[in-house]
């Protein structure tokens, strides 16, 4: 009875084992080819032009938009919200703001520090502060033309 109680957990275990073991390699599969992880958005210029830009999952949008030479890289030390400049901020548009999680009150304070009115514009968002995910495939945002505190 014993053995037959060892013998039914070993296969247990082994059977857990060997499934976790599937898991992690279809995991590292997948994760390892960087064409899976590709999230396409479209970005307005200041100039109204659309353009592709192509980020991953995980990055910020900002670096994706700085990748795409949209934001300049000097304007922002990337990912460091208390480095944001009215250059990291952009415009959101409408049928993407439910898919964003809230913004933080970091975020929020940054936006009215940066805006001359004081007053937020829901569509306003700190690019270093949206992380891309395959759920914003397609995603359009506007990129505003740089405030005349921010040119060199």
């Amino acid at each position: 009875m014993a053995m037959t109680m060892m013998r039914s957990s070993l296969q247990r275990v082994s059977t857990q084992i060997h499934h976790s073991k599937s898991v992690i390699s279809r995991t590292s599969a997948f994760s390892s080819k960087v064409s899976d992880r590709i999230v396409k958005i479209s970005a307005v210029d200041p100039d109204g032009q659309k353009r592709e830009v192509l980020g991953l999952t995980g990055q910020t949008l900002l670096k994706a938009l700085t990748n795409s030479g949209l934001i300049d890289p000097a304007s922002h030390r990337l990912e460091d919200i208390d480095a944001c400049s009215s250059e990291c901020e952009v415009s959101i548009a409408q049928e993407w703001l439910e898919r964003l999680p809230p913004r933080s009150y970091d975020e929020e304070y940054v936006l009215k520090r940066n805006s001359r009115a004081r007053v937020l514009n829901k569509h306003s968002r700190l690019g270093c502060q949206v992380v891309l995910t395959h759920d914003l495939q397609g995603m359009v945002v506007a990129v505003p033309e740089p405030k005349p505190w921010d040119i060199p």
